[in-house]
């Protein structure tokens, strides 16, 4: 049975294909998933082409068979024989033996023939017969010809209508019926044999070709990862970010190139890192000073924990080497807050110091014990009042000397513990008659004295190395002035050591300098803590170069209000009554 046009053949359908896919990935490695998504690409793409050249072929066969069975529809047409077995009706013998004889010329699928009536009156196709010539237009049954594709009986056919025009005197133009020339559209497999004759062969040698690439590139890819799976990566990637942002402590890796490649956000915070660090240079960073020395290692590649003092934090680090197969990755340094630390361990200095004082006084008063028992066993009488009566001055005077001048009790008892460990090196330690310091708060107290003890102790342990190969400890001299304003207070600090050379006066305030070594990386601190505490109070420290005793000088800034210099004032005019 005729029918109307024939609907288009669906491709595969790419989504389809693409699930298929995703299924086999998800339960297969890394290696096996990259090849299946590999092949798959590569199959899409074969089947893209391969459409897109069946669809080429197809519009060409229509094109090129189109015009072939329109040219010959019209020859039958226009054939006189054919005219004159339509204008006699019921006659088929002429036109069967024609249409037989024409499609085995022809090489065409049916060649029919309709009257007047579009009624099927001769067909190669015998179930055409008696049937009704399917008209895809209406113009057709008016004498329009017409060519293009129908489906005739579930085969999708290129056909060609032609009427036929009658010649006959009298009826010259009458319309005597239609011609129909069918061809069958050939197969997908016969269309893409018929594309290209190599096309099989390049298609099935792009399948291997991209087989073999994709599993190079899984094997590769295997190796690079270290043989680990997916969601093992993902389970490190995971884990590594918990470490990072739950320890307390901070840590920061380098590349051989002293590039950041990983810092978490504790040594972001510590090291004053702006969030894009990664990826940049410490150059870029600009890291300078002890800090670049600990981070690159060029202070010493041995060493352990390393303290730095950081923009007002006492910073403990510690830089470990990586390596693998031999081969440098780079560094991973590990850093720890210890300014609350150094805190304590400057109040801790304060009672150090006094523990220092009584020692030193204890070991002073063993020795007057001593004197005054030898005297008295020789029947020195006089020599013993007049021994007793020589050190009580002496100790009334470094008292009123301290306690006349400097009001607040803590820097006093700092002053007093110094001067007693002085004179056990036999140091000569001078309070200028220009020192004058009332009471601080207990802050500014705590300051002072920081910077007070770090200077004196530097001062003391210079002079005490001044001749020290001669047999015993050399004597020098410490000065020590203290002066204040309503802002601030000055702190001046003199010896008679060997001084600091104009080669070194710019390197005495680095964290880690020092002219002696212990080898624990805590030597050089003590400046660096004083120059720290003056800025941070506003104020600064420098040093005169010379080759014959230092001279350093501390400002910082203190809180004078009212109550405080009147505190200080009623506690020095106690001090001086008494």
């Amino acid at each position: 049975m005729l029918s109307g046009p024939a609907p288009n053949v669906p491709l595969l359908s790419a989504v389809k294909v693409e699930y298929i896919v995703v299924t086999l990935a998800r339960r297969g490695t890394l290696a096996g998933q990259l090849l299946v998504l590999q092949v798959a690409v590569i199959l899409v793409v074969l089947v893209l082409v391969g459409a897109l050249s069946l669809a080429q072929s197809e519009a060409t066969f229509t094109r090129v068979e189109g015009r072939r069975v329109t040219a010959l529809a019209e020859q039958l047409g226009g054939n006189p024989l054919v005219r004159s077995n339509l204008e006699i009706p019921e006659t088929r013998t002429g036109l069967a033996t024609l249409a037989q004889s024409f499609v085995a010329q022809s090489s065409v699928g049916s060649v029919s023939f309709a009257d007047a009536d579009e009624d099927v009156r001769v067909s190669t196709n015998p179930s055409y017969e008696g049937e009704r010539i399917p008209l895809p237009r209406e113009a057709v049954a008016d004498g329009a010809s017409w060519s293009g594709t129908l489906s005739l009986d579930g085969q999708r056919q290129l056909v060609a209508q032609v009427p036929v025009f009658s010649v006959s005197t009298g009826r010259v133009g009458e319309h005597l019926g239609t011609v129909m020339i069918t061809e069958p559209f050939p197969s997908a497999w016969a269309r893409a044999r018929g594309a290209s004759s190599y096309l099989l062969t390049y298609v099935g040698g792009a399948l291997l070709i991209g087989l073999l690439g994709s599993w190079l590139l899984a094997r590769r890819i295997k190796r690079q990862t270290l043989g680990m799976e997916p969601r093992e990566i993902a389970g490190l990637a995971e884990h590594r970010e918990a470490l990072l942002h739950g320890i307390a402590e901070g840590v920061i890796a380098l590349d051989p190139q002293n590039r950041v490649t990983l810092v978490n956000d504790v040594a972001r915070h510590l090291l004053d890192l702006p969030e894009h660090a990664e990826g940049l240079t410490l150059t870029d960073l600009r890291v300078r000073g002890r800090l670049l020395d600990v981070l690159s290692g060029s202070d010493d590649d041995d060493a352990g924990d390393r303290v730095v003092v950081r923009r007002g934090r006492v910073l403990v680090m510690n830089r470990m080497h990586v390596e693998r197969d031999g081969q440098p990755l780079g560094t991973v340094t590990t850093l720890r807050d210890r300014t609350a630390l150094a805190d304590l361990e400057r109040q801790l200095g304060t009672f150090r110091s006094s523990t220092q004082l009584l020692r030193a006084q204890a070991h002073e008063f063993a020795n007057q014990l001593h004197t005054i028992s030898g005297l008295i066993q020789i029947g020195e009488y006089d020599e013993v009042v007049h021994y007793v009566d020589a050190v009580s001055e002496r100790r009334n005077s470094l008292d009123l000397s301290i306690n006349s001048r400097v009001g607040d009790p803590a820097v006093a008892a700092l002053l007093m513990a110094k001067a007693s460990l002085a004179a056990e090196r036999r140091i000569d330690l001078r309070i200028t008659d220009t020192t004058s310091l009332q009471r601080l708060q207990p802050q500014d107290s705590a300051d002072v004295g920081t910077v007070v003890g770090n200077l004196v102790d530097n001062a003391l342990d210079a002079v005490s190395t001044v001749g020290a190969g001669g047999g015993g400890p050399a004597a020098g001299w410490v000065e020590v002035a203290i002066t204040q304003d309503r802002s601030s207070v000055e702190i001046v600090v003199s010896d008679s050591g060997p001084g600091v050379p104009e080669e070194i006066v710019g390197e005495v305030f680095e964290q880690g300098f020092s002219t002696k070594s212990d080898g624990d990386g805590t030597r050089g601190i003590g400046l660096a803590l004083t120059r720290m505490l003056c800025e941070q109070r506003g104020g600064e420290v420098l040093v005169s170069p010379s080759d014959s005793g230092a001279h350093f000088t501390a400002r910082l800034g203190i809180d004078t209000s009212e109550d405080v210099l009147a505190a200080g004032s009623s506690t020095r005019s106690e001090g001086l009554r008494s």
